[in-house]
C-alpha cells in the first residue's frame, strides 16, 4: 500500500490486533498518527462501497460528530487520523454516555448525504444442517452445539426473512457497538464506519441500544440504559419509530450472517492472509453458535423493553 502521502514515517507500522474483519495498523509519521485499515478483500460478505463511505465519512466529520478525522480511502486501504482513548468494554455504559450517542445517531440521520439506492444487505443463508454435518466432520469443538441447534437457526433465518421492517430508512453507521467506539474524557467517539449504508430505522436503535445496555450475555440487561440511547435520539430532534420485533431482527440477521461466515473460515481450517485470525474466527463461531439461539429465544423479553 503506497502511504507516502502521510509523511515520513518515524517507527515502523504497528499491528493493532482484535479485529473482527479487517487488519489495522498505526503508522506514526512527521505529520501525525494515522490508523491504517487493511480492507479484507478476500471472502467478504459484501462489496465494500469505499468512495461512497468516505464521502458519508466527510460529510459527518464536517458537521462535527465525535469520530476519527477521515483521511483517505483506497480500493484496500482506509487511512483515519489516530484517536486516543479507552476502549469501551462489553458492559451496561453509564446513562449519559447511552443518551450522547443516542443524540449522534439523530444527527447521523438528519446529514444530508446521497447514497447509491441498491442495497448492501446480504442475503439470509439456509444451509445449517449442511455446515453441522461439515463441522462434525472436520472435528469442529463446537460441532456438537451446532448440530443440536440446527432447527432453531432455521427458525432464525425464517424470522430475519419474514419480519416487517416498519421504516424508516435511513443512512447510517450500521455498527455502533462497544467494539466500535472510544472514550475520550468520558464522551464517546464513533469508530469504523465501512459498513455504513441505509437501514431501517427500528434495526439501528435497537442494535444500538442493546449492545450499549448488556454485557457479553443478555442477563444483565440494564432497560434505563436502553431507554436513555432513545431519549438522547428524541432529544436531538429525531422520532422514533413504532414497537415490534423489527428493533432486533438487524442485530439478529447480522449476528446470524457473522456467525456463518466464521464457521466457514473455520471450517477451511486456513489462516486467510486477511480479515480476522483463524483463532478469532473460532472465538466468533463459537459464541454465536451458543449465544444466537438465547437471543432468539427471548425476543418476547426483549420487546418489552420498548414499552
Amino acid at each position: 500500500m503506497d502511504l507516502s502521502h502521510l509523511g515520513t514515517p518515524i517507527g515502523p507500522m504497528v499491528r493493532i490486533h482484535g479485529g473482527f474483519a479487517n487488519r489495522m495498523y498505526r503508522l506514526d509519521t512527521d505529520q501525525g498518527s494515522f490508523a491504517v485499515k487493511e480492507l479484507n478483500l478476500v471472502d467478504r460478505r459484501w462489496d465494500y462501497r469505499v468512495e461512497d463511505v468516505f464521502r458519508f465519512e466527510r460529510a459527518a466529520f464536517a458537521a462535527g460528530i465525535p469520530m476519527p478525522e477521515p483521511i483517505s480511502a483506497g480500493h484496500d486501504t482506509l487511512v483515519h487520523r489516530w484517536v486516543e482513548g479507552e476502549t469501551v468494554p462489553e458492559a451496561p455504559v453509564s446513562a449519559e454516555f447511552a443518551f450522547e450517542i443516542g443524540e449522534i445517531l439523530a444527527r447521523v440521520h438528519a446529514l444530508d448525504v446521497a447514497w447509491p439506492q441498491t442495497p448492501i444487505e446480504e442475503p439470509t443463508s439456509w444451509d445449517w444442517p449442511e455446515l453441522a454435518a461439515r463441522a462434525a466432520a472436520t472435528g469442529q469443538p463446537w460441532a456438537d452445539e451446532l448440530a443440536s441447534h440446527v432447527e432453531t437457526f432455521l427458525a432464525i433465518a425464517h424470522f430475519v426473512d419474514t419480519c416487517e421492517r416498519p421504516g424508516p430508512v435511513v443512512l447510517t453507521h450500521r455498527d455502533v457497538q462497544p467494539w466500535n467506539l472510544l472514550a475520550r474524557e468520558g464522551r464517546p467517539v464513533v469508530l469504523d464506519w465501512e459498513l455504513s449504508g441505509m437501514l431501517d430505522l427500528s434495526g439501528e436503535l435497537g442494535s444500538t441500544a442493546l449492545s450499549l445496555a448488556k454485557g457479553p450475555g443478555l442477563d444483565g440487561i440494564k432497560p434505563d440504559i436502553f431507554r436513555s440511547v432513545l431519549d438522547g435520539y428524541v432529544a436531538g430532534g429525531a422520532v422514533l419509530p413504532p414497537s415490534g420485533p423489527s428493533w432486533f431482527v438487524y442485530m439478529i440477521g447480522g449476528w446470524l450472517g457473522h456467525t456463518r461466515w466464521n464457521i466457514l473460515r473455520c471450517l477451511a481450517g486456513v489462516e486467510v492472509g486477511s480479515g480476522p485470525d483463524l483463532a478469532l474466527s473460532q472465538e466468533s463461531a463459537r459464541n454465536g453458535v451458543r449465544g444466537l439461539p438465547d437471543l432468539f429465544s427471548r425476543l418476547p423479553e426483549l420487546e418489552t423493553l420498548l414499552v
